[in-house]
């Protein structure tokens, strides 16, 4: 058991420990939401099930994810953020091996499940971590590496699944997190650092009714991406409606409400979630968008679309930890509306590419919208953690996780509705709304020089 934390942050070779400690655990969080998508084909052959059976493969570790991390964030106010990090780790890969070993559709949906409670886990609270592990001069160097990791592992997540399942069966996808997730549990267990804990006790009811809010909304949105039928979709966005209209009225007389609406009242704070989630929802349109324009649109194969979708988590791997750094001298308010202003340039060469467009220029273009989304994303993480008090460390940490997963969930049902209004040209009016998500969160950021 380690000491708290001084106001200092960890000595340095703690700090080096711990975060690799992070870098194993979050990369292994963020690959997993996205890895299983390019495995599904395998998953639902070898399972003998049907493919839209199997999207609950996919769904149901998200479903988890999102509706755990604004509860798992609130208790590790409570319990202490090391607690919370450690038993996800420990619960994810558990379950991973528990994936590993699933022999029919509904046990790997069970563990599947377990597994996105253990994400849940380590999501919801290593930004918090990371501002006791760094000294608050360095914060967003810190949040840089964060930043770093989420993103490429969540873009790398396809080319990784695809390069796993050239040499072995998809058992090999969950089973290769088992190693992973005891070395990250070792050096957790003995680098990681005590935090303050809050005098107050764990709402249970409003973990309740966040969860049923937020699995709802993320559901509601699947449904209409999927083309349900109106009934199928009201129906879960009345229960959405329903259950967060209770979750409000019950956090508004809290002191930390769960739900962090005390944290909104910051005009910071609520300008910066709402940059985060305007330029998730950007990545999702592109991210879903871009394989279909490639091998679609453009006649590339497979192989080719993973190379041409490399560079953009390359830009984004070198300038996030460059951006960090310069997050700690100068405002991310500018820092933020820059990098999101090249994005949206990026996104709308990218709309406007020509069929006969060369690799290089592809390359050229995804190198652009890498370097604005990475040069943006690590300002608006530190914006967001120094907007709240040390207390609420938690709320805010699980906070930047949620408006990651729903912007994204909304990004991909953007791209299903526009394939059902322009059929073929989907691709190019999916951009075209990710440039115009990504402008309007460069007006946000900027605003944010108006806020005190």
């Amino acid at each position: 058991m380690t000491d708290p934390v001084p106001q200092d942050g960890l000595p340095a070779q703690a700090r080096r420990l711990a975060v690799t400690t992070i870098i194993l655990a979050v990369g292994m969080a963020s690959l997993d939401t996205s890895i299983a998508n390019t495995a599904l084909p395998s998953i639902a052959r070898d399972l003998n099930t049907g493919a839209a059976a199997s999207i609950w493969i996919v769904n149901a570790y998200q479903l988890a994810v999102v509706a755990a991390l604004l509860p798992l964030g609130a208790l590790g106010e409570i319990v202490g953020f090391r607690r919370v990090y450690v038993a996800g780790l420990v619960v994810f890969t558990l379950a991973s091996a528990l994936c590993a070993l699933s022999w029919s559709l509904p046990t790997l949906t069970a563990a599947r499940i377990l597994q996105g409670l253990g994400a849940a886990g380590i999501m919801s609270v290593n930004t918090a971590l990371i501002r006791f592990i760094y000294p608050a001069r360095q914060l967003g160097r810190g949040v840089g590496l964060n930043a770093l990791v989420v993103a490429t592992a969540t873009a790398l997540g396809p080319t990784v699944a695809a390069l796993m399942l050239s040499l072995a069966a998809w058992p090999l996808l969950f089973a290769i997190n088992v190693p992973i997730g005891l070395a990250a549990f070792a050096l957790a267990v003995r680098v990681l650092p005590e935090t303050p804990r809050a005098d107050r006790r764990f709402d249970g009811v409003g973990a309740l009714l966040n969860a049923v809010t937020f699995a709802a909304l993320v559901l509601s949105i699947g449904e209409a991406s999927h083309r349900a039928t109106l009934y199928e979709t009201g129906a879960t966005v009345a229960v959405m409606l329903v259950a967060g209209t209770l979750l409000v009225r019950r956090q508004l007389g809290q002191v930390a409400p769960m739900l962090p609406l005390d944290l909104y009242r910051r005009p910071l704070f609520a300008l910066s979630s709402a940059t985060s989630m305007l330029s998730f929802t950007a990545q999702g349109l592109s991210f879903v968008s871009l394989p279909f324009l490639f091998q679609v649109g453009m006649g590339r194969s497979a192989v080719e679309t993973g190379l041409l979708l490399t560079p953009w988590p390359v830009a984004t791997g070198i300038m996030a930890p460059i951006a960090g750094p310069l997050s700690d001298r100068y405002p991310p308010a500018i820092l933020g509306g820059i990098g999101l202003a090249i994005l949206a340039v990026g996104l709308t060469l990218m709309a406007t590419l020509p069929a006969d467009a060369s690799q290089l220029g592809i390359a050229l273009r995804m190198l652009v919208c890498g370097a604005g989304f990475g040069f943006f994303q690590s300002p608006n993480l530190r914006a967001l953690m120094s907007a709240a008090p040390p207390h609420r460390s938690g709320g805010a940490s699980g906070t930047i996780a949620t408006s990651r997963l729903v912007g994204q969930s909304v990004g991909a049902a953007l791209v299903a509705l526009c394939f059902g209004l322009v059929g073929d040209h989907g691709p190019v009016l999916s951009l075209t709304l990710a440039a115009g998500f990504a402008t309007a969160a460069s007006v946000i950021s900027f605003s944010r020089l108006l806020t005190r």
